[in-house]
């Protein structure tokens, strides 16, 4: 397994992640004589669902340890009051929730997550950085970042991929009672998928996927639960043009958009990839904010005259417009963006992502590779200036 930048809190933590993320993998490495309750095991999760006080007698029956990880905390909302009387009773010990799932935690009683008696961490697919020399855009944009296809055990990670989504959501959504229409869900889930790097459009999906809006908004509800979407909103701080409201709606890897994504004759390869580019360089960048410790800081601006900048990042140390161009060649064109934002807000820095080889300055904007920006991703470093103010690592 490649060595991943997740950072965690010195005390107890919850894990959250998409399933295939590598958050198992990453706390065996991280904490190996840790004792793990695995809540994928069907009779631990009956046992507990049956007698969540006997999480507590496991925990005395192994004092020896210092780290408890309860993977898949989800599947056993009731566990939670346990293990925050754990907390309260062992402050010399670690206890480690991860969830590939939000939606039962946030119904659960104890829906204020142990009332912050352990930090919220989130475990994201990978960063280019993290997969160093066998980062390749082109087939990143295929195949995407988890690691469970990347790097899969004994099959092709084409295969993987196809059938990550319909084991997720067998696992997730069904058997968990989430849907009762896996056809209707799965409709919707393709009709989404033309959505991904676009402004959110909930009355339009719910036309083409013929069912009601307040269903589609429901359904988008459960992906974002899930952890396999995500919206950003629009940055309206000191505005000084009329913007839109709604949102921008990604799937949160590139690959599972692929997956998605319907390909006919119709279909232009070149627009799906660069929805897959602006996904890609979206995924970096969550992870990034999230792995540094920042939250609510990504953005994207769009007026109602329809001038955009694909993403904003806000944070107390960067202020960055970031387009994102799929195409080997600058246009005038592509900078207009980048220029309004900065005539509006010239505190920010501007930054133009392509498919060429040359970085450099056009207008002002810095221009940049859009594999090497990628690479140069990493947690706790800056985004680059005109300097270049990478880790000797990009």
């Amino acid at each position: 397994m490649k060595q991943r930048t997740i950072g965690f809190p010195k005390g107890s933590f919850f894990l959250f992640g998409p399933r295939g993320t590598g958050k198992t993998v990453w706390l065996g490495q991280q904490f190996p004589e840790a004792l793990t309750v695995n809540l994928l095991e069907a009779d631990v999760r009956r046992a507990l669902t049956a007698h969540p006080e006997k999480l507590a007698d496991i925990v005395a029956a192994n004092a020896d340890k210092s780290t408890y990880i309860i993977d898949e905390i989800q599947r056993v909302p009731v566990l939670l009051d346990t293990i925050h009387d754990l907390i309260e009773k062992n402050r010399d010990k670690r206890f480690i929730l991860t969830g590939s799932s939000a939606r039962k935690l946030k119904r659960a009683q104890n829906a204020d997550l142990l009332g912050g008696r352990a930090v919220k961490c989130m475990c994201h697919p990978f960063l280019a950085s993290e997969m160093g020399s066998d980062f390749n855009l082109s087939e990143a944009l295929q195949l995407g970042m988890l690691p469970l296809v990347r790097y899969p055990i004994a099959q092709e990670p084409q295969d993987v991929l196809r059938t990550y989504l319909d084991l997720y959501l067998q696992e997730e959504v069904v058997n968990e009672g989430i849907i009762r229409n896996l056809d209707v869900f799965s409709r919707f889930l393709e009709t989404a998928s033309f959505s991904h790097g676009s402004v959110l459009s909930a009355s339009e999906i719910a036309r083409e996927a013929g069912v009601k809006r307040s269903t589609v908004d429901s359904y988008f509800q459960i992906l974002e639960e899930m952890l396999v979407s995500t919206k950003i909103p629009v940055f309206t701080k000191r505005a000084k043009r009329e913007l839109i409201a709604h949102s921008k709606f990604y799937f949160f890897d590139a690959g599972v958009y692929r997956t998605l994504r319907p390909k006919g004759p119709l279909d232009r390869p070149e627009e799906i990839d660069g929805m897959a580019l602006e996904g890609l360089v979206l995924q970096h960048l969550r992870a990034w904010l999230d792995y540094s410790g920042e939250r609510n800081a990504l953005y994207f601006w769009r007026t109602r005259s329809g001038v955009e900048v694909d993403f904003i990042i806000y944070t107390p140390g960067e202020f960055v417009a970031i387009e994102v161009k799929n195409a080997a060649k600058v246009k005038s064109s592509d900078l207009a963006g980048l220029k309004a934002f900065r005539q509006d807000y010239p505190e920010c820095r501007t930054v133009l992502l392509y498919r060429g080889r040359q970085q450099m300055v056009v207008d002002g904007i810095l221009t940049v590779p859009v594999e090497r920006f990628l690479k140069g991703i990493i947690p706790n470093c800056p985004l680059p200036d005109a300097n270049w103010r990478f880790s000797p690592m990009a």
